[in-house]
């Protein structure tokens, strides 16, 4: 049996999402592993950008830059810390998913790369490809596909 020393998980803060994070945290403590949560973001620009800062005023700052993805990586911290995971180390990656994932798994050296299962099943994930079937193909690391949906 591999003793992983790193785990990452990925989470877009979506229930689902959410829930590989819980199970990669339960790993983790009981590895005392270290536990990794990315979470990848693309800004918004534009038109797109202009409307959410007209709508919300002062609180536009909520939705510039990695803002959104720092609030969720927030909201995972405190998962994974309420399932046992003790060194918990978090980040955010200006990118795609699939290459976010990878490229922050290649950086802190993780043993195991979690993901949940959404998209595996749909016939759009079968048809424009999912992040979990891409992480399992194009990872060079142990994956571990939860499902949680």
């Amino acid at each position: 049996m591999v003793a992983y020393r790193t785990v990452m998980v990925g989470t877009d803060g979506s229930e689902s999402s959410l829930a590989a994070v819980d199970g990669a945290a339960r790993l983790a403590a009981v590895c005392g592993a270290e536990l990794v949560i990315a979470c990848a973001y693309v800004p918004m620009r534009g038109t797109e950008l202009s409307l959410a800062q007209d709508q919300l005023g002062a609180e536009a700052y909520q939705v510039v830059g990695s803002a959104p993805a720092e609030e969720t990586l927030r909201t995972a911290r405190d998962r994974a810390r309420a399932q046992g995971a003790a060194d918990v180390r978090s980040v955010a990656v200006q990118d795609e998913p699939v290459a976010a994932l990878t490229g922050v798994a290649r950086e802190c050296s993780a043993d195991l790369l979690v993901v949940g299962n959404r998209g595996l099943r749909s016939l759009a994930g079968r048809i424009l490809g999912s992040v979990p079937a891409d992480i399992a193909r194009k990872a060079d690391l142990d994956v571990l596909i939860v499902h949680t949906t």
